[in-house]
């Protein structure tokens, strides 16, 4: 218990969106570099699987920042990583 069970990403909403997402996500994966969760999570499953994870985790953000009104602070985002400052 403890940790809530998060969803991936459904075919309910906006294709067109949701297809951005997916080629945004494809596109940060291309340059991402050897420290990142996303090259540990690459290591353990499929790609396209880790695609949208990525994609799931930029709609959230997007969703949360538009929600609450505030500004995106990158150290919340991935908090294992060091921020580039």
């Amino acid at each position: 218990g403890g940790k809530t069970q998060q969803l991936g990403i459904s075919k309910r909403g906006d294709t067109y969106l949701r297809t951005l997402l997916i080629a945004g996500a494809r596109a940060v994966i291309a340059r991402v570099d050897k420290s990142s969760w996303i090259t540990r999570l690459l290591a353990r499953r499929h790609y396209n699987v880790v695609v949208v994870a990525l994609a799931n985790k930029m709609a959230r953000t997007v969703w949360a920042v538009l929600a609450k009104g505030t500004a995106f602070e990158q150290a919340k985002w991935n908090p294992v990583d060091p921020v580039a400052v």
